[in-house]
This record gives structure tokens, C-alpha cells and sequence, in this order.
């Protein structure tokens, strides 16, 4: 018996921009989607994937070098998680609101 893989109509509907903060806070999973809206710190970024690492989390914000910053991921109900720099953070995983940087005090290599 040969194995085949159907779908449905709605799992090839993919919606243009979904904005991760508003389906965090209603508490749903975000769907699948051309492009997400994710907030780092105070600054809205519209992005092509459905994940970045936390380096690349940073340098879209600016944030360089980026091993003098940490950020984290704010999930709904105000838990944060830090993220480390090669570490992916998923997009679509319910509950992932936003994210936040924070410069580090010590210096590495004495810059």
C-alpha cells in the first residue's frame, strides 16, 4: 500500500504579515505567514523568516558588537527568556511576544 500525503485547502493559506506581539497576547499561535512583525525593544521590524538566532536578533537591531549585548524574549504572561547568540528563537511558538536587548557592562578582550 503506497503511503500519500494529503492537505487540506487552509494548510497552503498563508496570510501576509502577522504581527507575533497581537496573537501572544491573545493567547494563540500565530500562523503560518509570508512575513512576521516582531518588536525588539520599542522598534517594530517586519521580517521573511520564521526564525532568527539571537545574533541575528540583534544585528537586525542595530545592536553591534553583538556580544556586548543579551537579549531575551518577553512570552505572554510576562515571563522573560534569555536567547543565546546562536540559539533560534521560533516565531510561530505560542506566546512569544517580543523581544528585549540589554548592553552588558563587562568588557570581553579589553575593548
Amino acid at each position: 500500500m503506497k503511503d500519500e500525503i494529503t492537505t487540506t485547502a487552509t494548510d497552503d493559506i498563508e496570510l501576509d504579515v502577522i504581527d507575533i506581539e497581537e496573537y501572544a497576547k491573545k493567547g494563540e499561535k500565530p500562523p503560518k505567514a509570508k512575513r512576521y512583525q516582531i518588536r525588539i525593544d520599542k522598534q517594530k521590524y517586519t521580517v521573511e523568516v520564521r526564525s532568527m538566532t539571537g545574533r541575528e536578533l540583534l544585528t537586525l537591531a542595530g545592536k553591534t558588537p553583538v556580544t556586548s549585548y543579551m537579549i531575551s524574549q518577553k512570552l505572554h504572561g510576562g515571563e522573560a527568556r534569555e536567547i543565546g547568540l546562536d540559539e533560534s528563537s521560533d516565531f510561530t511558538a505560542p506566546g512569544v511576544e517580543r523581544f528585549m536587548t540589554l548592553k552588558l557592562n563587562h568588557t570581553d578582550g579589553g575593548n
